[in-house]
């Protein structure tokens, strides 16, 4: 009888750590994520708009019906991006990505503060390389650093009611997410 109940628990055991190394080890190993998806119907630093989500399906995760989403597939490795989202007018969120689908910052338009959330994507070495004078470091120039080269950046505007979905997307509709000219 103890035998069994000690076969028992080591084979809970033993499929518990297969269960949790599984679990673990599938996002890495997945090749349809949602870089991959965006990667297929958008081109690098633009915005495009992304289809409201259908009972068969959605190309990211867990999409809510009820926001007019658009996305960004940034590449800095030429250098920063500026970001210009018009804000909607009920809410706009904007979230950023690394390639490996790892949230790493967050805006929406009440933290803004403004008719038009305007920063600029850049890694820490560009960053670093900015001159250090107040007229480019000034405190309403909102700098997003990437931890990464590549990565997404979300756009979300509400639509309160099932009308509004056009006037949520016509905000997104004219969002740039464009490479930076000149020094900055």
């Amino acid at each position: 009888m103890t035998r069994w109940l000690l076969w028992l628990i080591g084979g809970t055991l033993l499929g518990g750590i297969v269960h949790l190394a599984t679990v673990l080890a599938l996002p890495k190993a997945a090749t349809q994520d949602a870089y991959a998806r965006i990667a297929a119907i958008s081109p690098v630093n633009a915005v495009v708009p992304l289809p409201p989500p259908s009972p068969d399906g959605a190309i990211l995760p867990f999409m809510d019906p009820a926001f007019a989403s658009a996305v960004c597939r940034y590449d800095l490795s030429k250098g920063p991006l500026k970001l210009s989202v018009p804000v909607s007018p009920a809410y706009t969120s904007v979230s950023f990505y690394t390639r490996s689908d790892v949230a790493y910052y967050a805006i929406n338009d009440r933290a803004a503060g403004r008719r038009v959330i305007e920063l600029d994507l850049m890694t820490t070495k560009q960053r670093e390389l900015l001159p250090e004078d107040e007229e480019v470091t000034a405190a309403d120039r909102l700098i997003v650093e990437s931890p990464s080269d590549t990565g997404l950046i979300v756009l979300r505007a509400l639509a309160p009611e099932p009308g509004m979905t056009t006037a949520a997307s016509r905000s997104l509709a004219t969002a740039r997410c464009e490479p930076q000219t000149g020094s900055g």
